[in-house]
């Protein structure tokens, strides 16, 4: 799921299941390994301008850019670590032609698959699901798309039914885990950061987060 930030026109992407305890977005650390600010582009006459923070600006033809070292995953404002040699691809020289911005580079597709494993490492870390439950689920996902096709309102029904057994199912686990184990354990074992699970914890328990 992928999404752009108004404020410095940088895109971002979340899971579905991870939200924005994981989110995406390409970074490009300095020599130093610092985060460069945001470039200020001119928009007119009158002194405003448009702060971009897209990568792709930081390959130092921009005229108050500075050049960035490399191109790198980050997740939730961290750079990711590289778990291989090759992942962290400079700017600049190996440029092809794209749709977007700037065109697209090497070291974006690599910094995409840094993620990609991230997110993969933080799936495998969180607690298990039984197999029943984990066959269950895109079962259920996949019976609901099929009868959208015949009956959109029967799937919307069904789609309410699952709100409400989700919403049922989980409100006397979250007590429970509310009273058994910290925040920290909580978020670990879910694969989100600690807002977030107090908020869904909150959510599914029916008390103020």
């Amino acid at each position: 799921m992928g999404k752009r930030d108004e404020r410095d026109e940088r895109e971002t992407w979340t899971t579905e299941e991870f939200g924005t305890s994981h989110e995406r977005a390409a970074g490009v650390p300095l020599a130093d390994g610092a985060a460069p600010e945001g470039v200020i582009f001119d928009m007119g006459s009158d002194g405003g301008g448009q702060r971009v923070a897209r990568w792709s600006v930081y390959d130092g033809r921009a005229a108050k850019g500075p050049r960035a070292a490399a191109l790198r995953g980050v997740c939730s404002g961290l750079f990711l670590r590289l778990e291989r040699p090759g992942t962290s691809a400079r700017l600049g020289r190996d440029r092809r032609p794209g749709p977007d911005q700037g065109g697209r580079t090497r070291a974006a597709d690599e910094s995409t698959q840094n993620w990609d494993e991230h997110t993969e490492q933080v799936a495998a870390s969180a607690i298990p699901l039984p197999e029943p439950v984990s066959a269950l689920l895109p079962q259920l996902s996949e019976e609901t798309e099929k009868l959208a096709k015949s009956s959109p309102l029967a799937a919307i029904r069904a789609a309410r039914r699952l709100e409400v057994t989700a919403a049922e199912a989980a409100y006397w686990p979250a007590h429970g885990t509310r009273a058994d184990v910290t925040t920290e354990q909580a978020a670990a074992a879910l694969g989100l950061n600690e807002n977030a699970t107090r908020k869904l914890m909150a959510r599914f328990g029916r008390w103020n987060p």
